[in-house]
């Protein structure tokens, strides 16, 4: 019963991911519509698995958004390199449930390996806890989980088992610019979306570090390595003192701008990031692994174990890590299977010329735009480029023809009250020749819809 089906749709799979570079990068209206196919009435009686699998990817196929390849620069979506995806099919295969270790030793140790490797690459300090999450709002929610233990015990007051009614209140900190994912997590936590301290930024998104406030009591300071849309990292060192100075708790959002340090010839970036007491980042993006795949960091383990712990008769523990300690899950996929591969592929060597490579397409990008006449808007330091092509309308109608157009796919944003492009490079998959090919179709419709606006 396996041996056809799991054939077949690895013929399928195989013959998507070789038509990549044919492909539109976002569907046709027409492939959206058909994917009405997929519903209708709930089938009466089973249906031949072939022909569910067939009809998935005859209808489902054409309507996908091909971010698996080249010419995909939105939201900061990695692709999957190859040797990830196949050990995602392996990992499949293997239907692990990774809560603990008696119930898939593989799974456990592949994790505790891939982790021992990200805390040196990263240059995170030894002996730092960490876990496999869905992305950076999990892994951001862990970190600041970690952190709201570790305050109010220092307060005498028990989180876990008493809750927040009556608890010592906690002051957090973010920047101007601070993610929507981690305002999500301190909603999530209790902490509250609204009750935060906000500091201001420089031009590019920057924590400014003369405008920290003064703390009294417990708090938490959020900081990012790799603002969404420039890429700027706050200063990390100065922050951490003058957080640290005050007994708080420093966080850091680094969904993606946390792997420069990964990358010798853009670490300077991230310069004191390891002086943080937690992280977040995701392995979808940079790395180019599989969805879905997050990494929380905690550099006391016990704070991160003690707020995940869970127990139960049944539950039985042993002396070695156990995963679901360190995560808010407990049944959940393999995750560190894909990470694992990706790492062992690469070694130190490939991640960095990984980043280093779509940092270069980036830097291409504004080059190209610049020469044109185009405002990029960011300093280019990673894979983050803004650009402005006039006028609010004039950019908004660029973008709207570009994602329509199916060469690439582009992100609108409003940056600091201006309407922008966001070119996002993540994909190992990007070539020198698809950055050619989307500048050129970029710049062709700029021309034109200049020029229309020109004649108005």
């Amino acid at each position: 019963m396996y041996h056809d089906l799991l054939l077949e749709a690895a013929e399928r799979s195989i013959r998507y991911r070789e038509s990549l570079d044919e492909r539109r990068v976002a569907p046709t209206p027409e492939a959206v519509a058909r994917l009405a196919e997929l519903g209708g009435p709930l089938p009466a009686g089973p249906t031949d698995a072939a022909s569910v699998l067939r009809l998935l990817d005859e209808a489902g196929s054409a309507a996908t958004v091909t971010m698996a390849g080249g010419r995909y620069f939105g939201f900061v979506n990695g692709s999957s390199l190859p040797v990830t995806l196949a050990a995602n099919w392996l990992a499949g295969a293997w239907d692990q449930n990774v809560a603990f270790a008696v119930m898939s030793p593989v799974a456990a140790k592949l994790e505790e390996i891939a982790l021992h490797w990200l805390i040196d690459l990263l240059g995170l300090p030894p002996g730092t806890g960490a876990g496999f999450v869905t992305g950076a709002t999990m892994a951001n929610f862990t970190g600041l989980a970690a952190a709201r233990h570790a305050l109010l015990e220092q307060a005498g007051w028990d989180v876990e088992e008493d809750g927040l009614f009556g608890a010592p209140p906690l002051t957090v900190v973010v920047g101007e610019e601070v993610h929507a994912s981690l305002v999500k997590a301190l909603g999530l936590l209790g902490l509250g979306r609204r009750r935060v301290v906000t500091v201001p930024v420089d031009g590019q998104g920057r924590m400014r570090a003369d405008a920290f406030p003064k703390l009294n009591g417990p708090a938490i300071v959020c900081i990012q390595a790799g603002n969404v849309n420039t890429g700027a990292f706050d200063p990390a060192r100065e922050i951490c003192a003058l957080a640290h100075q005050a007994g708080a708790w420093v966080h850091v959002d680094g969904a993606f701008g946390l792997w420069a340090a990964a990358a010798p010839e853009r670490a300077h970036l991230a310069a004191g990031v390891a002086d943080a007491d937690s992280w977040a980042t995701d392995g979808h993006k940079w790395l180019n692994v599989p969805y879905d795949s997050g990494l929380a960091f905690v550099r006391n383990p016990e704070h991160v174990r003690r707020t995940m712990i869970q127990r139960a008769a049944y539950l039985i523990q042993g002396e070695t890590r156990e995963p679901s300690q360190y995560t808010p899950e407990s049944s959940r996929r393999a995750r560190g299977v894909e990470v694992w591969a990706a790492l062992r592929a690469l070694g130190r060597a490939g991640v960095a010329d990984l980043v280093e490579q779509t940092c270069r397409h980036a830097a291409r990008f504004a080059e190209g735009l610049r020469a044109a006449g185009y405002r990029v808007l960011n300093e280019v330091v990673i894979n983050q480029v803004l650009v402005s092509f006039g006028d609010d309308d004039l950019t908004r109608r660029v973008i709207a023809r570009l994602q329509a157009d199916g060469t690439c796919w582009c992100g609108g944003t409003v940056w600091q009250g201006q309407t922008a492009m966001r070119i996002s490079v993540s994909s190992w998959a990007t070539t020198e020749a698809d950055v050619e090919r989307c500048l050129a179709a970029m710049l062709r419709m700029a021309d034109e819809e200049r020029g229309q606006q020109l004649k108005m």
